[in-house]
């Protein structure tokens, strides 16, 4: 059963003040004199959806009795860098709608898409270079680097049957993994804690933000547009052969094999997705994937299991639950 929006508030509720906070901080980065810029700032913030990596750095910071009056601010800078990442993956992914609305490369076109991206980056680390330690600066431009190579890694991994499921989570964990644990280490960490309980946390992170992909990536093949709120079926289209898929692959004979290559592959095809549903049953696929996803999120609760039993370490625990049943 899919966890409501509304419940999505109550699993950050102890950090409910602080995100308002969060999205104070936010307001007031996005806010520029150019109207052309305002118009977009505006339209993109309408992409924030259930800022759980911001809620996460919080939650982090209250488990370990780490959290400081800049938490705040390193969240809005963890969902900044996040709000850039899905600017420039709805371009190179030719989405058309994000949070039920027109995806900025849609709505304009692709060039401003990519200088608001950038933008919105410049934001990020300009209010970082404002805080009182260097460590959110240093760990979050070395995770914008993380992110950069994993989708490069990725885009040069299109149309791999042959890809091994490590391959595919080192670069899944790269490009989106890598920031849940970046920020779940920050609020654990920040401005230079226990680097210990840090790597604990970020091995958290890490499992939850794989998890939450491989989620991602099964909804993007058997998802419903209208429930998910994103254009869905991207990932077929643009060639990329994700977990479901590669497992659905490696398990077919030589004539399914040809035939799901050809889905991917032949011109003129329309709507890749439901083709490769119409060729071969991806449920095996995609529950091996749910089953993956599941021993990531046990793996990432056990990080948890050395901090003591407050409101917040429940509200990340069920947090790693929701990246399970979640089907937006």
């Amino acid at each position: 059963m899919s966890i409501s929006r509304a419940a999505v508030q109550e699993l950050v509720a102890p950090v409910s003040e602080d995100m308002e906070r969060v999205n104070e901080i936010l307001r007031g980065q996005l806010a520029e004199e150019s109207a052309a810029v305002r118009d977009m700032t505006d339209h993109v913030g309408r992409f924030h959806g259930k800022q759980l990596r911001g809620a996460l750095v919080l939650l982090s910071g209250e488990a370990t009795g780490n959290a400081t009056d800049e938490h705040a601010a390193v969240a809005a800078i963890v969902e900044m860098i996040h709000l850039a990442t899905l600017v420039h993956d709805d371009i190179l992914d030719g989405a058309e709608v994000r949070r039920r609305v027109a995806c900025v490369n849609e709505r304009w076109d692709n060039q401003v898409a990519v200088l608001l991206g950038d933008f919105l980056y410049a934001r990020a680390f300009a209010l970082s270079t404002e805080l009182s330690s260097r460590l959110c600066s240093s760990l979050l431009s070395e995770t914008t680097r993380r992110l950069c190579v994993g989708e490069i890694e990725q885009s040069n991994h299109r149309y791999d049957f042959e890809l091994e499921q490590s391959a595919y989570e080192r670069i899944s964990g790269a490009k989106t993994a890598s920031l849940y644990a970046a920020g779940c280490e920050l609020g654990a960490r920040y401005p230079g804690g226990n680097e210990e309980v840090g790597a604990a946390l970020a091995a958290f992170g890490w499992n939850l933000g794989l998890a939450f992909q491989i989620v991602d990536d099964c909804l993007d093949v058997v998802g419903s547009t209208d429930v998910v709120g994103k254009t869905l079926g991207q990932d077929v289209e643009d060639g990329k052969v994700t977990l479901p898929v590669l497992v659905t692959y490696e398990r077919a004979d030589a004539r399914l094999r040809a035939s799901i290559r050809d889905v991917y592959t032949s011109p003129d095809i329309d709507r890749r997705a439901e083709r490769l549903r119409e060729v071969c049953d991806l449920g095996p696929g995609v529950e091996f994937a749910m089953g993956r996803a599941r021993t990531l999120v046990d793996e990432a609760k056990s990080q948890l299991a050395g901090l003591p039993e407050t409101p917040a370490r429940t509200s990340m625990e069920s947090i790693a639950e929701f990246v399970l049943t979640r089907n937006w």
